[in-house]
């Protein structure tokens, strides 16, 4: 399964976005039944259709000035980076498929077929 690498400053976010080519964050906390449900999953679907993908983890509850500086508001919530710019915004309200169609033209775009 894909390295979670946890986030604990915006100013490591922002230089991570501008150096990757591709990064996916996971904003979460420990007290979020839905996101312990949905992030294996994320990870699996990474490991499986995206293995360029970045993944990191940010706690809301341990670093609130992440979410607060990026406009997160709910949890969890994804946000996916193709070359420094934000494609992606996804909340609980999402489905796997769905998500995964998403991230595919920009990925391949990216990083190939």
């Amino acid at each position: 399964m894909a390295n979670t690498h946890m986030i604990t400053s915006l100013e490591e976010m922002d230089q991570i976005i501008k150096e990757k080519k591709g990064s996916i964050f996971y904003f979460s906390n420990d007290n979020c039944n839905v996101c312990k449900v949905l992030k294996p999953r994320i990870l699996e679907m990474l490991d499986e259709s995206f293995p360029l993908l970045a993944f990191y983890y940010v706690d809301t509850i341990e670093h609130p000035d992440i979410p607060a500086q990026k406009s997160i508001f709910t949890i969890p919530t994804i946000l996916a980076f193709f070359e420094g710019v934000e494609l992606y915004r996804k909340n609980r309200y999402m489905t796997m498929d769905g998500f995964r169609t998403e991230l595919d033209r920009p990925y391949r775009m990216v990083f190939g077929d």
